[in-house]
Formats: structure tokens, C-alpha cells, sequence
């Protein structure tokens, strides 16, 4: 029996329904990311200069072997770490306390840490870079002579410039964590808790038997987000230092590196070669550390 013409159109736009909600995916993916990746490959096989566009091979690959490129992927996995060391477990054990019934004004704290995440990285970068300045009168140098420690020149040494690199990160990161762990803690039923008292568990073993087992994969994705948002600094540096890079590159990142020789030296072809070279390490660190807990490559 044929049938109805009214019938058949209508579960023709049932088929295509689907395919049309995920079209405005598929042709942003495509455009901004598919498009611009494949165009990447093809230009770190090519030396592209203004008005100059040759085929080098594995030229721009080989100039990878020199100290900037080192220095620059030194500082990346450096920063990295250490803001990994921080934002995990600070705004872990913040959340936990923001969460707590017996905390009061708990809304006012939460909107003062969240508060930095709103402001321009751009104005935070300018103050944090007076903060830090070598000057006697500024606010650390002003801080730590109350502990008889002389002045420090903050931006001009390795380590004390990573140091306020990953304190700029923490004032910035630190209230966006907090919310994820917040949304997660507030998941957790409290009838766990309330067994947990009733075979008197303490705070401690309530925390480490309940709160962190339970907190596993929005801990999994913070982690993740944080590993690319370490290797994906850029502006805190550039704004600490300027335009004109930090003394002995102690400030250079992987980003900063491509900045600097696609479009301060207008060699997008090598730039391209340290994007993709960033984009293979950073998968592959973010593929460890998930293979590494459990959620990746996890046999059933």
C-alpha cells in the first residue's frame, strides 16, 4: 500500500531534523577549526614570507633545534606545573569550606573570588606588573621588607618572575575552579554524609572517603582544562613584559614563541611548525594524565 504523501514528508523532515541541529556545529568546526588546522600543516611545510611563499620540507621543523624554542617549552611545562599544583587542590579544599553550613557570608566570599575571573586580564596584568615592580615602594617589595628581605627585582629573574606569573594565575583561576567544585559538591547526597556521622566518621575521613571519591571526574576535567590553559598562556605574559619580550626570554612561552615569529617577524611558516608542535604536546600530556586516572584507555 503506498503511502501518504503527507505521511512520507513528514517522516522525511523527521530524518533530516537531526542532521540540521548539528549543521551550525559541523560548519563552525569545519570553518574555524578543521580549515584553519589542515591550513597550519601544510604552511609549516612552507617558508611564508610577505609576498614569498616557498616549499622548504622539514626546514622549519629542523630550526626548532635552538635554545629559544627550549626556553620557551621549558617555561610552558614549568608554568604549567605549578599552576596544576595550585588550582587542583586550593580551590578544592575553598570550595569544601564554601560548601560547609557553619560558613557564614558564604555568598559575599564566593563573589569576591569569583570577582577576578570578570576583570580584563589586560588591567590585572598592569597592576599585578606595579605589584611586582623593583621599585622600593611597591606592594611586595613593600611586604617582605617587613621580614628584613632586601628588594627584589621580581620581572627581571627566572624564578621570581614564574613566581608572579602563577600568583597572577591563581587571583585570575582560582574563583572559576571554586564554581566547579561547588556545582559538583552540591551533587553529592547528603544521606552519605548523615551515614558517615552515624558511624562516627570524622571530618577528615568524611572528606577522603566521600567528598574527594565523589569529586573524581569534575576534578578530572578541571585538571584537563587547566593543563591546556597552562600551555595556552600568553596574555599574562605579554602584558607583564610588553612587546618587547622579558630579559633572557625568562618570560617566553610556547604562545608567546609563536607570537613572536608569526607575526613580529611575519614567519608564519615557522610559527605554524611551533603550533602544531604545541598542539601534539599538549594532547599528549592531556591524554597521560587521563589515561593516567582512569578515564582514558580504561579496560572494562
Amino acid at each position: 500500500m503506498p503511502r501518504h504523501p503527507k505521511t512520507a514528508s513528514r517522516m522525511n523532515s523527521q530524518s533530516l531534523a537531526p542532521y540540521l541541529f548539528v549543521a551550525p556545529f559541523i560548519l563552525s568546526f569545519l570553518l574555524f577549526f578543521s580549515y584553519p588546522l589542515v591550513q597550519a600543516v601544510i604552511m609549516s611545510f612552507q617558508s611564508v614570507l610577505p609576498d614569498n611563499v616557498t616549499f622548504v620540507g622539514l626546514d622549519n621543523y629542523k630550526r626548532l633545534d635552538n635554545e629559544s624554542f627550549y626556553k620557551a617549552l621549558y617555561n610552558s611545562f614549568r608554568y604549567t606545573f605549578w599552576t596544576l599544583l595550585v588550582l587542583i587542590p586550593l580551590p578544592l579544599v575553598l570550595a569544601v569550606f564554601l560548601n560547609a553550613k557553619l560558613m557564614r557570608a558564604r555568598n559575599l566570599f564566593r563573589s569576591a573570588l569569583f570577582l577576578p575571573a570578570l576583570t580584563s586580564i589586560a588591567v590585572a596584568a598592569i597592576v599585578f606588573r606595579l605589584i611586582f615592580s623593583e621599585l622600593d615602594g611597591a606592594i611586595m617589595n613593600a611586604f617582605i621588607g617587613w621580614f628584613g628581605i632586601d628588594p627584589q627585582k621580581w620581572l627581571l629573574h627566572s624564578s621570581l618572575s614564574m613566581f608572579a606569573l602563577v600568583v597572577l594565575a591563581t587571583w585570575r583561576w582560582v574563583g572559576i575552579n571554586i564554581l566547579y567544585f561547588l556545582s559538583a559538591l552540591q551533587n553529592i547526597p547528603k544521606e552519605l554524609y548523615e551515614s558517615a556521622d552515624i558511624d562516627g566518621a570524622g571530618v577528615l575521613g568524611k572528606f577522603f572517603r566521600i567528598t574527594l571519591p565523589l569529586l573524581k571526574p569534575i576534578t578530572i576535567y578541571v585538571l584537563t582544562i587547566s593543563i591546556y590553559g597552562g600551555f595556552a598562556m600568553f596574555t599574562e605574559s605579554y602584558m607583564l613584559w610588553g612587546s618587547r619580550g622579558s630579559p633572557q626570554d625568562i618570560g617566553l612561552t610556547m604562545v608567546g614563541y609563536i607570537y613572536q615569529q608569526g607575526f613580529q617577524y611575519f614567519d608564519l611558516g615557522f610559527g605554524s611548525t611551533i603550533g602544531l608542535v604545541l598542539l601534539v604536546i599538549t594532547l599528549g600530556v592531556s591524554m597521560l594524565q587521563l589515561r593516567m586516572t582512569g578515564m582514558f584507555g580504561k579496560e572494562d
